[in-house]
């Protein structure tokens, strides 16, 4: 039996830069973990993925620090950046407002920092 993450495609969808899907199969993940598993904090989210990331082999950076703030986490493959901001009681509005206030993705933008 399959499971419904399929750790293959998720890969896939991340590397092609297809956040949509990618994300979507992460709600599935953990809409899926049993509600005993879970903690009512960001930093049990933030350390899932963290550890998710690393064990499929990608460039990931937690508690990432910029001039302007934190990062929750930062996820680099060889062709996109990811600026992940976790909002356990908010909304991915809130997380993206933050992201461009605080000029997250500019130490990004020139390329090739790691």
């Amino acid at each position: 039996v399959e499971s419904e993450f399929e750790i293959q495609k998720f890969v896939r969808e991340v590397e092609a830069g297809d956040y949509d899907s990618f994300f979507r199969r992460l709600q599935s993940f953990f809409a899926d973990t049993p509600y005993e598993l879970i903690r009512d904090l960001e930093l049990h989210y933030q350390n899932v993925l963290f550890i998710v990331f690393k064990l499929v082999g990608f460039y990931v950076k937690a508690e990432y620090h910029t001039s302007e703030g934190r990062i929750d986490l930062v996820l680099q493959t060889d062709k996109f950046v990811y600026v992940i901001e976790f909002k356990l009681d908010g909304t991915a509005e809130d997380a993206l407002r933050q992201i461009n206030e605080k000029h997250y993705a500019l130490p990004f933008e020139a390329g090739g920092n790691r």
